[in-house]
C-alpha cells in the first residue's frame, strides 16, 4: 500500500548560498556528519529539482519512509508519509491525496502529487537558495516550527530565499527543510517540510 499514515520556476539568481549552522552537540558532534549530510541535502534537493522520483527514493528512510509537510508545522499525525518503494512512482500517481489544510482558508488541500509538487515542493528553485542553515531555522513567520521536536535526533537542512518580488518586502519568503535520520550508520530522508509567510 502507498500510504503509511494519513515547471515554470523563477530564476533565481545570487552569489552564492550562505551557509550557517547551529551547533547542536547532541545530534551531530563531528564535522564527518556535517559533510556528508552537506552532500545528501544536495543529492535531495538535486533529485527534486531534476523531478528523479527514482534517485529520491534510494534516500529516503527504509523503514520510516518521508513524511510531506506544506507548512512549517509538522502534523506527524496527518501528514502524509510514503514508503521508499512509492516515492520513485508519484509524479505519474493520478490519485488526489489530502495533504492538510490551506493556510487562511482552512480548506483541504486535495491534489496530486504532481499538482502538490509545484506548490508545496519546489515551487521555487531551491537549487539556487540564497541561504542555507543546517540545525538552524531560517525562515520564522507565524507558523508553529516544530520540526526539530518532530524529528529528534535528526539534521534538518533548510533551503531559503528571504525574498522573491521586492515590492513584497520578504513576505513572500520560501523555505524548504529537509530532514535526516541515522539508521544502521546512514543517514536517511525522513521529512521534507515547505514554509512560507502565512497568515
Amino acid at each position: 500500500t502507498m500510504l503509511i499514515s494519513a515547471c515554470g520556476l523563477p530564476q533565481i539568481k545570487s552569489p552564492g548560498p550562505q551557509i550557517t549552522e547551529k551547533p547542536n552537540i547532541e545530534n551531530r558532534d563531528d564535522e564527518q556528519n556535517h559533510s556528508f549530510i552537506k552532500d545528501k541535502s544536495t543529492e535531495v534537493i538535486k533529485a527534486l529539482k531534476d523531478r528523479d522520483m527514482e534517485k529520491l527514493s534510494k534516500l529516503v528512510h527504509p523503514e520510516k519512509g518521508v513524511r510531506f509537510s506544506p507548512y512549517g508545522y509538522v502534523d506527524a499525525g496527518k501528514d502524509l508519509v510514503f514508503t521508499a518503494s512509492d516515492v520513485s512512482g508519484l509524479l505519474s500517481d493520478s490519485t488526489i491525496y489530502t495533504w492538510g489544510s490551506y493556510d487562511g482558508s482552512g480548506d483541504p488541500i486535495e491534489l496530486t502529487f504532481e499538482d502538490y509538487y509545484k506548490r508545496f515542493i519546489y515551487d521555487v528553485d531551491f537549487a539556487n537558495a540564497e541561504h542555507i542553515g543546517y540545525n538552524e531555522i531560517l525562515g520564522k513567520g507565524n507558523t508553529l516550527e516544530n520540526s526539530a521536536e518532530v524529528y529528534k535526533g535528526s539534521i534538518i537542512v533548510e533551503y531559503h530565499f528571504p525574498g522573491i518580488d521586492p515590492q513584497y518586502e520578504g513576505m513572500d519568503w520560501r523555505s524548504l527543510r529537509i530532514a535526516f535520520e541515522k539508521a544502521e550508520n546512514t543517514w536517511y530522508l525522513v521529512g521534507i517540510i515547505h514554509d512560507e509567510w502565512t497568515i
